[in-house]
């Protein structure tokens, strides 16, 4: 096994931060296009020009996630693209140093680097001062690199198999209910659902086993929960209002979202996707504080299909939710282990056979 040595960011990448470019709102707005716009913590916008071209890793320079890191400081963008002066721009001197930096800053302690009480900011002096263990031996670095890389795709491949399995089950609904039907029968949202307001947050408990939905999905865990079986969550409030979500384990809904119960347990899924077709968020009532209200729910008229074809459907999606829930568990499976070795590996803790 190789020795470890404390590298400098200039002894592993070439930094960027010369290239890019921050444009306002309004010269965004005059510049739509195919090419991402990266801010600080992921892609804000879409123009028509781009400043960069490859596979680069961008470091958040600023905003509140450099403490609270609700999502990652550190990751990859490829491609064409453009980044404002939020984010430092950096491409590693070897292939496998992009995914080795973004493990590194994955692991890492900011907060002795990080200024500005209000403003929490990285600037690139600190950045500089910050000393990346590494071994000496390249090939063992690239061996670390392999070994979570393959965790992260192997996670990323069941995310995107989720993705298509959702978009099947949409397309099917849409052709067997939407496109084409003819229907001259009418009911309203209540027929097939009730709907109820969550309930304050729980306090979070770490590690717990009960999902805390609110209107922007998972908020955290907890160990109480207000809702078994499958549920559906629908965003009641803000800008995730009318947002949908499936869930088929014990779950708490807080009070920024309402959960839907079909008065048929076998019509499930069928009411999930006929709301999603339904786009709840442009029904909300108030533009400044968009609010759904179970009343506007209940209210909502809605094309009467027959028990057998909802049945049908329910019966060619069941598989697919199925699948869907299988992936999650092995998502969830393969992000503990990545999470357990990607410190120990980053330390030299556990050391990878050559």
């Amino acid at each position: 096994m190789s020795e470890w040595k404390d590298f400098n960011l200039e002894e592993l990448a070439d930094i960027h931060n010369y290239v890019r470019v921050p444009l306002s709102k309004m010269q965004r707005d005059e510049k739509q296009g195919q090419y991402p716009y990266y801010g600080a913590s992921g892609i804000i916008d879409y123009i028509d020009e781009y400043l960069f071209d490859g596979e680069y890793v961008l470091i958040s320079e600023d905003g509140e996630n450099l403490k609270s890191r609700q999502t990652p400081i550190a990751f990859k963008a490829t491609g064409q693209f453009w980044v404002n002066n939020h984010a430092h721009i950096v491409k590693g001197k070897q292939p496998w140093l992009n995914d080795l930096l973004i493990y590194f800053f994955q692991n890492l302690d900011l907060s002795p680097y990080i200024t500005g009480a209000v403003q929490p900011k990285l600037n690139k002096e600190n950045l500089l001062s910050i000393p990346i263990s590494l071994p000496k031996n390249e090939i063992e670095q690239q061996a670390i690199a392999a070994v979570l890389s393959s965790l992260d795709d192997k996670i990323d491949l069941l995310h995107r198999q989720n993705k298509t399995l959702e978009a099947l089950a949409q397309t099917l609904f849409r052709h067997w209910f939407v496109d084409g039907a003819e229907n001259n029968v009418f009911d309203t949202l209540e027929s097939l659902g009730d709907f109820s307001n969550g309930k304050s947050r729980p306090p979070q408990v770490e590690n717990g086993p009960i999902p805390i939905y609110g209107g922007n999905g998972i908020l955290g865990f907890t160990d109480i929960y207000n809702s078994e079986g499958e549920s559906i969550v629908i965003g009641r409030v803000g800008a995730y209002c009318g947002s949908l979500y499936f869930e088929n384990r014990p779950i708490w809904v807080t009070d920024n979202a309402l959960l839907a119960t079909p008065k048929r347990a076998d019509f499930s899924k069928y009411l999930f996707y006929l709301l999603l077709s339904l786009n709840l968020n442009s029904m909300a009532e108030g533009s400044s504080h968009p609010l759904l209200t179970q009343k506007l729910l209940n209210s909502i008229e809605i094309p009467v299909h027959t028990e057998t074809a909802i049945l049908q459907f329910n019966e060619v999606v069941e598989p697919m939710f199925a699948k869907r829930f299988k992936n999650l568990s092995q998502i969830k499976t393969l992000e503990v282990l990545r999470d357990t070795l990607l410190p120990k590996l980053m330390s030299g803790e556990v050391r990878v056979q050559l």
